[in-house]
């Protein structure tokens, strides 16, 4: 049984006990949930099924961190034009081998960023 099956399990089972005690607030005490938790899952029970019950991941990418993608792509470019180099050498070059009008600075941590040693990633 998957870890994500198990949440789901107990969450049905919350969900059941309160059915069968008639008190929320007696069931969310021996589950050891809250009733804000409670109503959130019944709600998504009731309007998406089991599939509700899943794990949300609240989690958003941070993009402020991204090198631009131009940037990156002459990066991985350059680490498979040259493995040998590491992320502060192939920060050098890129820095040198940027045309003057257009020099794109990146930082040997923008490098290690997007540094792919291996055409497999």
């Amino acid at each position: 049984m998957k870890a994500e099956e198990k949440i789901i399990k107990n969450k049905l089972g919350l969900l059941n006990l309160a059915r069968e005690l008639g008190n929320v607030s007696q069931a969310c005490r021996v589950m050891g949930y809250s009733r804000d938790s409670f109503y959130r899952f019944k709600e998504l029970y009731d309007e998406h099924g089991e599939e509700g019950l899943r794990e949300i991941s609240r989690r958003q990418p941070n993009v402020k961190n991204r090198v631009a993608p131009a940037v990156e792509a002459a990066v991985i470019e350059f680490a498979f034009e040259n493995p040998a180099y590491g992320q502060l050498r192939a920060s050098m070059n890129y820095r040198k081998r940027a045309p003057l009008f257009q020099r794109v600075v990146c930082a040997r941590s923008g490098c290690a960023m997007t540094w792919k040693p291996s055409r497999n990633a």
